[in-house]
């Protein structure tokens, strides 16, 4: 196994704390079959039950699964919405029968099941009434679950000035968001989000033109279908297709104002990420006006290919998910620096699968050409390196937390050094790993892995959330000046 040094190790506090996913956390999600004689004929089935059938059913049903969700009814009544359509007589049935329709084409979904991994950590937005020396924290995790689908969790609590963590009590409940119904397009980006994707043409000129400097997505299909309408125009429904897929790809959600954080959970929403939202990096950044917004790159999966997108929240309770563009954002592992510098954005990528590389915007939203910042030079390292989460600023520079692959696919963590006003330059390294796979850690769904998507500052220290083997995930504590000082400086 790669091991670290004595000497690096004696720097390092692993906790003995272990957070491990919970079976008995479920959502419920649609389960409706792909062929509409399926659907119709359940409907048909249920509808043939008596009244005192219909109710014995749904009664059993809310027997078993009540103390399950927080509002099953309100949940069986959505799923009933989005059948509803192949029902023949609306008019004449029960709530009864629409509950017991709705139960049909429902499924429970443990998402936590398979793992609960990959974390990254970031102070709270609330920082009020703490004793003195104390610092709230939110983590967010991967919680993998039926069919290997990822989907972000979030944990929160305290750390105390003695950096004993705290952590608050889980909810037995989960709940998935609502879909905010009308949100606004900018039309100056959505068009050049199209004209990234090479869906700027006649067709899309029309579209967007016809549309306010803000628009909602009722607004934009109507200016779809106006256009197919037009005998005079023929529409290119490959471009009407992106267009749609581009509005579906950046949405917003909402959790109700009841949920805990622990009871809050991203699942899977648009078709791009439909096998997964993986390896989220959560950042505090603070923009040159001041405002202060949290951020998370993520890798969003549909079974054959990935995307980088991006997070945006304020209060962990209103989310914007929205897609990135530009030739830097084609593969896996981005974060984002949690200021701008020079007045542009920054962000940390790996574009060629290989080695970390750092690229800069003047938008959020688009990301290019990447200038290549550090490649494998050590044999725990070889076979690839990138980055475990978003660079941390101190008085020395800019801390950056990596990851290595070496020989038989282990995976260590190690620490680079950038300029504090110039990030193109590494100006010191940690030569071994700062941690590997412990006896116990490298046992798993994944073996021999360690590896986090975000640390934090607290003081002096170095908090660094990891994950064990894809399995479950704990945290070390590192004294940064004890790091600096076994760090190999760079000289020009």
């Amino acid at each position: 196994m790669i091991q670290t040094s004595s000497d690096i190790k004696q720097i390092v506090r692993r906790k003995r704390l272990k957070i491990t996913g919970d079976n008995s956390r479920v959502i419920t999600l649609p389960h409706i079959p792909s062929k509409i004689s399926r659907i119709s004929n359940i409907i048909k089935e249920v509808l043939k039950l008596s009244d005192d059938e219909a109710e014995q059913q749904l009664e059993e049903t809310i027997l078993l699964f009540a103390d399950r969700h927080r509002n099953l009814q309100e949940l069986l009544m959505r799923h009933y919405d989005r059948v509803s359509e192949y029902v023949i007589d609306k008019e004449t049935i029960s709530k009864t029968q629409k509950l017991l329709i709705g139960a049909f084409f429902t499924m429970e979904y443990s998402i936590e099941s398979a793992a609960l991994f990959n974390p990254s950590i970031v102070p709270h937005p609330d920082q009020s009434l703490l004793p003195e020396g104390s610092m709230r924290f939110i983590m967010s995790l991967r919680a993998t679950g039926e069919g290997h689908i990822s989907s972000i969790v979030f944990r929160s609590g305290i750390i105390d000035k003695k950096l004993s963590f705290n952590f608050d009590s889980v909810s037995e409940y989960v709940e998935t968001p609502q879909m905010v119904h009308e949100p606004t397009y900018d039309n100056k980006l959505f068009q050049m989000k199209l004209q990234d994707l090479k869906a700027w043409n006649e067709t899309s000129e029309k579209i967007l033109n016809s549309l306010p400097e803000y628009f909602t997505h009722q607004e934009l299909r109507e200016s779809i279908r106006s256009l197919f309408l037009d005998s005079n125009f023929s529409a290119d429904s490959w471009t009407t297709t992106t267009i749609h897929w581009l509005a579906d790809s950046n949405y917003r959600i909402k959790f109700d104002d009841d949920t805990a954080l622990s009871e809050r959970v991203i699942y899977p929403i648009s078709a791009n990420e439909s096998k997964g939202i993986e390896d989220a990096r959560f950042v505090k950044f603070t923009h040159d006006n001041g405002k202060v917004m949290y951020y998370a790159t993520y890798t969003a999966y549909n079974g054959r290919r990935v995307l980088s997108q991006m997070i945006e929240t304020q209060d962990f309770q209103t989310f914007n998910m929205i897609t990135l563009n530009g030739k830097g954002v084609k593969n896996k592992g981005m974060a984002l620096f949690p200021r701008q510098i020079n007045g542009k954005y920054a962000m940390l990528s790996r574009q060629d699968g290989e080695n970390n590389y750092i690229m800069f915007s003047d938008d959020l939203h688009f990301w290019n050409e990447g200038t290549l910042l550090q490649k494998p030079e050590q044999p725990w390292e070889f076979v690839q390196i990138g980055n475990c989460g978003s660079p941390i600023e101190t008085d020395k520079g800019w801390i950056v937390i990596t990851h290595g692959v070496g020989n038989m696919r282990q995976y260590s963590i190690g620490v680079i050094l950038l300029d504090l006003e110039d990030p193109t330059k590494v100006i010191a390294k940690l030569e071994e790993p700062l941690l590997t796979a412990n006896e116990e850690e490298r046992e798993g769904y994944v073996p021999n892995v360690i590896y986090s998507c975000g640390s934090m500052l607290v003081k002096d220290k170095l908090i660094i959330p990891y994950a064990m083997s894809d399995v479950a995930s704990r945290i070390a504590i590192v004294n940064v000046n004890d790091l600096f000082k076994r760090m190999k400086y760079i000289e020009e």
